[in-house]
């Protein structure tokens, strides 16, 4: 009987990364495909593993979040909370079992008993002190003075590297052998970065999922040692953008839904007064706003944006959701004249900006996206 369980999320693993490269079985496990869920993205993906849930249960559609209370958009919030729904693991805690979630995003305050979660501290002066959160929170001294601080510059941004995903273990590892736990839930980001700059099957790409094979052959010695099972998932599969983006909002600002006010010459946006907006993520836009339906007719109307069985069936709960193009992908920028771009454009800041922006992933932010992801498609899925 197995003493243990590992479950593992592998940002971009879809079933064609192992068919490119021919590997149906990684680190000693067997995969198949699977069906992603939709919007296939991090956060939608992540919660529902967690409660078993579909999107339109749980919640959370996008890796953004609008609160209606506030009129604005929030990208990678933490809290828990935005995630509804039962966990699958509550009866087993409720029992006496010991449950540790490790680089999940909306992974502050879970009914859990070990955490890692990356979060920086920003100085009031800019720039942030590099540092993950903790439960307990004395982990985090002691997982720093043996590893030190967990280097997020390589997690995201122009220095992003697929070797991050051995930090993580690293991680994972110590915070076993401080506060062990019986089911742990793992996030691999290793292969969302090659991807998206240089595009599937590029020299890149295949560089990121040899490493991915040695992480996980990593953690299958780590849970064969131990005793645990192992169970491997990718969330999303990432596809090649063979056309320019779409810019939703400049359109829904020239017809007058989205308005904007005017700041030493820069234009932010001004949600008090917007009637409709998209919130762009990846290959797809939640619209937002007192006329959305309107909004979605322009968009559709100019042939760049697409309806599926999985769009209506979400707007059926009340998400309004268009894919672009196939080959294309939604930026959330809502200028056509550069000098009005606000000022975290050409930065990373994944928080205040009201749209995923994957040129972050490009110094000042000018490179040219290869890849995206959003639709439903089919992940790679294996267990041991």
């Amino acid at each position: 009987m197995s003493n243990g369980k590992l479950n593992v999320i592998a940002a971009g693993l879809g079933w064609g990364v192992l068919e490119r490269y021919g590997a149906n079985a990684i680190g000693g496990i067997e995969f198949r495909p699977k069906p992603s869920v939709f919007p296939a993205v991090t956060c939608v993906a992540q919660a529902s593993l967690r409660t078993g849930l579909m999107p339109a249960d749980h919640g959370i559609v996008s890796n953004g979040f609008w609160f209606g209370d506030l009129r604005k958009p929030m990208f990678w919030e933490q809290s828990s909370n935005l995630v509804k729904g039962h966990r699958i693991w509550e009866d087993f805690r409720n029992g006496g079992g010991k449950v540790g979630m490790f680089f999940f995003q909306q992974s502050l305050g879970e009914s859990v008993d070990a955490i890692i979660s990356p979060a920086p501290i920003h100085k009031h002066g800019g720039g942030m002190i590099m540092s993950c959160y903790t439960k307990p929170t004395h982990a985090a001294i002691e997982i720093e003075r043996r590893l030190g601080r967990f280097p997020l510059w390589r997690y995201w941004g122009p220095l992003a590297s697929p070797k991050i995903g051995q930090r993580c273990i690293d991680w994972f590892e110590s915070m076993i052998e401080l506060c062990p736990v019986d089911v742990a839930y793992l996030y691999l980001p290793t292969m969302d970065y090659a991807a998206q700059k240089q595009g599937p099957g590029s020299s890149a790409d295949e560089a990121a999922f040899k490493e991915l094979c040695r992480q996980i052959g990593r953690l299958s010695a780590f849970c064969e040692k131990r005793g645990w099972e192992i169970c491997v998932a990718g969330d999303y599969g990432i596809t090649p953008v063979t056309l320019d983006p779409v810019c939703p909002n400049v359109l829904l600002r020239e017809k007058g839904f989205f308005a904007v006010r005017s700041v030493v010459g820069r234009t932010y946006p001004d949600f008090y007064q917007s009637t409709a907006f998209a919130m762009c993520d990846h290959e797809f836009c939640v619209l937002l706003g007192e006329e959305r339906e309107r909004a979605a007719e322009v968009l559709l109307a100019t042939g760049d944006y697409e309806e599926s069985s999985d769009t209506r069936e979400l707007a059926e709960r009340g998400h309004r959701i268009l894919l672009a193009k196939r080959g294309s992908w939604c930026e959330y920028r809502w200028w056509t004249d550069r000098r009005e771009a606000p000022d975290y454009a050409r930065h990373v800041d994944i928080h205040n900006k009201p749209g995923f922006d994957p040129k972050e992933l490009f110094f000042s932010g000018r490179g040219i996206v290869r890849g995206s992801h959003g639709r439903r498609c089919e992940v790679a899925y294996g267990e041991a």
